[in-house]
């Protein structure tokens, strides 16, 4: 076994239990790193101690590099890997503090706030360690047309309840100044939100929110009902390899496959 097809299997499988090592450490380096970007946010922490969390910053992000250097080293396409969603977070991991070494100038610290801020993306990481996360990727994209054609139904609704609204409250209620207004009202009422900032004051309106309230609850439930039966479809089906393609990185191939799904590399 060369060194690459070991160092691929303690990175990418975690069926061994150096892989099993690996993954933990991992885990426990993206926990700290989470803990210190929320601690540098805390204004009173910040003070007493930012240069050690500035320091501990680097430190971690460079472990991160090593890790995404050596993901693209053992990976047989890494321009592929890079491409997928795991290599997208892996980058998005680091890129935000060396980004902000670009923007030196005083004027620029709002945007190196920001940059900084965006290494809170590495909580993503934390998908690598859900095994059931293809299953629910999949069901979501099974979803997305039908949810789609949901959330335009819903608009539609909104868009007609709102103008329905403005019509009946716009003389008596300065707050239903316009149709568009009166399209958020729509919104946050047939959600089951509520913010409670726009509320009709007539009897026909209350009438009328009577009516978008009982919708709203039934339309919560479509959604969730489409979902769950995707969900059902895929955890219903047999198990998935947790196998890695040494290509690509892609995992959640069916037992009996030969070959990777997503690049056609052999398994």
């Amino acid at each position: 076994m060369s060194w690459k097809t070991r160092l691929f299997e303690i990175i990418f499988e975690a069926e061994t239990k150096a892989g099993r090592r690996f993954d933990l450490a991992l885990l426990i380096l993206i926990i700290i790193s989470l803990a210190v970007v929320m601690l540098e946010s805390m204004p009173t922490v910040a003070a007493q101690y930012g240069q050690e969390l500035i320091i501990s910053e680097w430190i971690i992000t460079g472990l991160f590099t090593i890790e995404y250097m050596l993901r693209l080293l053992v990976v047989k396409k890494p321009a592929r890997y890079a491409r997928s969603f795991y290599g997208i977070v892996d980058l998005l991991s680091i890129l935000p503090t060396y980004l902000s070494l670009l923007f030196p100038a005083s004027h620029f610290l709002l945007s190196i706030r920001a940059l900084r801020l965006m290494r809170v993306f590495r909580i993503l990481k934390l998908t690598h360690f859900v095994s059931e996360g293809t299953g629910i990727v999949l069901a979501m994209k099974a979803s997305a047309r039908r949810i789609g054609i949901f959330l335009s139904f819903v608009l539609l609704l909104s868009t007609i309840l709102g103008t329905i609204i403005y019509v009946v409250e716009n003389t008596a209620n300065p707050d239903f100044s316009s149709i568009p207004q009166s399209i958020y009202w729509a919104i946050v009422t047939i959600t089951t939100v509520g913010y409670g900032d726009i509320s009709p004051v007539t009897a026909i309106g209350k009438m009328v929110a009577s009516v978008v309230m009982l919708l709203g609850y039934a339309i919560i439930a479509v959604p969730t009902g489409i979902v769950t039966v995707e969900l059902s479809k895929q955890f219903g089906r047999k198990d998935k390899l947790t196998e890695s393609c040494p290509a690509c990185g892609h995992e959640g191939h069916d037992p009996d496959a030969k070959f990777c799904k997503f690049c056609g590399h052999a398994l």
